[in-house]
């Protein structure tokens, strides 16, 4: 028997919240695997605010509690973030999973997430005692460690309405469905004028965090395509001395050396 409290407000939630021990629950499609006895859950997907994917003219806010296949259906959504949720599971799995819980699994293998690196998205979190809002960089401090109070909850995830368009992904596994990353890889880059202004890249499934590393994506800012040409080589080889892979299904090695050629592939992609 599954012991909780399902409340239709977020105010009712963050009261739960604060004054029991409860673990947030929205699809359950990770925690049903874990099977802990004696969990009191707090049902959290009948709260409307948290349903929500609203553009507020500076972020797209997605709300904690919509389904993977909500975020699909969205004409809102950008298409990288649809591309990833799109190789999460089966449509049973994405029909029930959250993007909150996608988040609070803390595993560098959650596919939402590695977009959420390589985008600079942001966490709303609310507690009776106020709300903060946290870069995803920044609430991730180790493999299921979080920045998250015992008394708040992930409401919303804030990501960029513009940058995105121009991208490159892939997820890789052990077969075609079904598959728990291997390693995974985004890079996004965006021109103005023919001058790189930005670009992210992140590496999920490599070690005990996405990785993202700004400094060394700082080296091809403000340069045209043809003068990152000429910073190609080093720029690769400042990811090879940045990327200390973490050994699991296959070995540090192995995940180092794809790493690096999927960011090869991204470079290409974009004619650098």
């Amino acid at each position: 028997m599954v012991n909780g409290y399902m409340p239709l407000s977020l105010k009712e939630a963050l009261e739960l919240r604060a004054a029991h021990e409860l673990v947030p629950y929205g699809g359950g499609t990770d925690l049903m695997i874990e099977g802990e006895k004696d969990v009191c859950y707090l049902f959290v997907n009948k709260i409307a605010e948290m349903k929500k994917i609203v553009d507020d003219g500076q972020y797209l806010r997605i709300g904690a509690s919509c389904t993977f296949t909500e975020v699909l259906d969205s004409p809102l959504v950008p298409q990288l973030m649809k591309e990833a949720v799109s190789r999460i599971a089966a449509p049973a799995i994405r029909n029930a999973g959250t993007m909150a819980g996608n988040i609070g699994n803390g595993s560098a293998k959650a596919d939402s997430v590695l977009i959420e690196y390589v985008a600079g998205a942001k966490l709303r979190l609310v507690s009776v005692r106020g709300e903060r809002v946290v870069p995803i960089e920044a609430f991730y401090k180790g493999r299921k460690e979080l920045d998250l109070a015992k008394d708040e909850l992930i409401v919303e995830i804030l990501l960029p309405r513009t940058g995105l368009e121009n991208y490159f992904y892939q997820k890789v596994g052990a077969r075609n469905a079904l598959a728990i990353s291997r390693l995974s890889f985004a890079g996004v880059l965006h021109l103005e004028d023919g001058v790189i202004r930005d670009i992210a890249v992140a590496f999920g499934a490599v070690a005990n965090t996405v990785l993202r590393f700004r400094d060394i994506e700082h080296m091809l800012i403000g340069k045209t395509i043809a003068e990152a040409k000429k910073e190609r080589a080093a720029f690769i080889a400042a990811y090879d001395a940045a990327i200390n892979p973490t050994r699991g299904r296959v070995s540090a090695e192995y995940r180092k050396a794809v790493c690096l050629n999927l960011l090869r592939a991204f470079l290409d992609d974009k004619g650098i």
